[in-house]
């Protein structure tokens, strides 16, 4: 394979393009740099050229012409053994990297522990070390958002944020899909029917429970505080929830979990207790993660993309970089509720 330095090691130059390619070096750095104001042919001829030739921008010297990074930071301030073991997170980081790599931006991950590490990253991120950051799985009040936003920092959040922020966010219909999960299961004739939430300090688990009260109003059935537990979004607090539900409510029969992942726990404390599923208890998830064909039985779940999620939150913030403007802007994408065996569906075959 040619190397892409010339006999003395020196790099391909910018000036060795222009002439390769029969354009001036300042049509070179207008391609090199995103500029719009070059034709497409000429910016296709550019790019074969510089393809070719193997020439490799000088990143230090472009961002000081740019003051861009070309790197996009993903803040998540969540455990780091959830996050490498959960799938909800691996889902939304491919959307996240598959939209980057399409505009040639790279990502720079953070997960910060502590509210001090929080602190230190709020003057990194304000430094202009990278040109925008998405953040998710945010808990409570958390004023790192706002913060970076008062910096001039671009920032997106995956999920609605606390009442009164005033960034930028991309969301699914939390409390749509919720209703419809439970609206589901009082249609199949259900009574008492049971829900595990998520942590309450978060909007996406409040949504979630608000739908499925909401569908209980709808139905004429007032929401029973003894029907109700919540979670931590994690297997093992869905197993904790379901034995306390059994405990109190033996009659319940039907759950409502806010993720799949707590409904798998759900279902494996159901199968000890001797419950049948769907035909003693009926279930239903949320997220429709690729574990929700592979339970005993498959289990119905409300889908929402979490790729597309992903790509859309790169889409709202680089929107906001190139455009260099303080708009905030709101994106709700809408949910599906998927039935499978877990709640009466029909049986599927591979």
């Amino acid at each position: 394979m040619p190397s892409k330095q010339d006999d003395n090691g020196r790099g391909v130059t910018m000036d060795e393009v222009a002439k390769a390619a029969g354009v001036s070096q300042a049509t070179v750095s207008r391609v090199v740099n995103g500029n719009p104001r070059v034709n497409s042919a000429t910016k296709r001829q550019v790019e074969r050229t510089i393809e070719r030739l193997g020439f490799v921008p000088n990143v230090a010297a472009r961002t000081l012409v740019t003051r861009r990074s070309d790197s996009i930071g993903v803040l998540i301030p969540e455990p780091t053994s959830r996050v490498f073991g959960d799938p909800f997170f691996a889902q939304v980081l491919r959307g996240v990297s598959s939209a980057l790599n399409a505009r040639r931006q790279k990502l720079v991950l953070f997960l910060p522990q502590t509210d001090d590490e929080e602190t230190e990253l709020q003057g990194y991120l304000g430094a202009g070390h990278v040109d925008g950051v998405i953040m998710y799985s945010l808990h409570g009040d958390d004023p790192l958002p706002d913060q970076l936003r008062r910096r001039g920092v671009p920032v997106v959040v995956g999920g609605r944020p606390p009442t009164g922020s005033r960034v930028s966010y991309v969301d699914y219909d939390n409390r749509g899909g919720g209703a419809s999960a439970t609206a589901h299961l009082v249609g199949i004739g259900r009574k008492a029917i049971a829900t595990i939430s998520g942590p309450l300090d978060m909007t996406a688990a409040v949504d979630r429970l608000d739908g499925h009260r909401d569908a209980l109003r709808a139905a004429g059935i007032e929401p029973d505080p003894s029907l109700e537990t919540a979670g931590d979004f994690t297997q093992e607090s869905g197993i904790r929830a379901m034995e306390d539900l059994l405990a109190r409510r033996p009659d319940l029969d039907a759950v409502f979990a806010g993720n799949d992942v707590m409904a798998t726990g759900a279902l494996q404390v159901l199968a000890r207790a001797g419950r049948r599923v769907p035909d003693d208890v009926a279930v239903v998830g949320f997220d429709d993660l690729p574990i929700a064909q592979t339970t005993r039985p498959p289990l119905s779940s409300v889908r929402q993309s979490l790729e597309v999620l992903g790509r859309e939150l790169v889409n709202v913030l680089l929107e906001r970089v190139e455009h260099r403007d303080s708009i905030a802007r709101k994106v709700v994408l809408e949910t599906q509720l998927v039935v499978r065996e877990s709640s009466g569906g029909v049986p599927t075959t591979s």
